[in-house]
């Protein structure tokens, strides 16, 4: 999303949160001056891509096995 300085200004609380999900673009004469953004979003990212790698058929000391085993 891009906004501009004095949209910011104006909405400030309403653009942190919308920042917690997606980036915020804030330009300032049609320039693009600064992002709002999430800092743990790529962590939140990677996290939710890791739900369902490890199969429910073996237990989490097996997988710690198995990855060790690899090293």
């Amino acid at each position: 999303m891009s906004i501009t300085a004095t949209e910011l200004k104006e909405n400030l609380s309403k653009y942190l949160n919308l920042s917690l999900t997606e980036d915020v673009y804030i330009t300032k004469n049609g320039k693009i001056i600064s992002k709002l953004t999430n800092p743990f979003q790529e962590r939140i990212e990677i996290a939710k891509s890791l739900i369902g790698s490890i199969p429910n058929t073996i237990t989490l000391e097996q997988a710690l096995d198995e990855r060790i085993k690899k090293l």
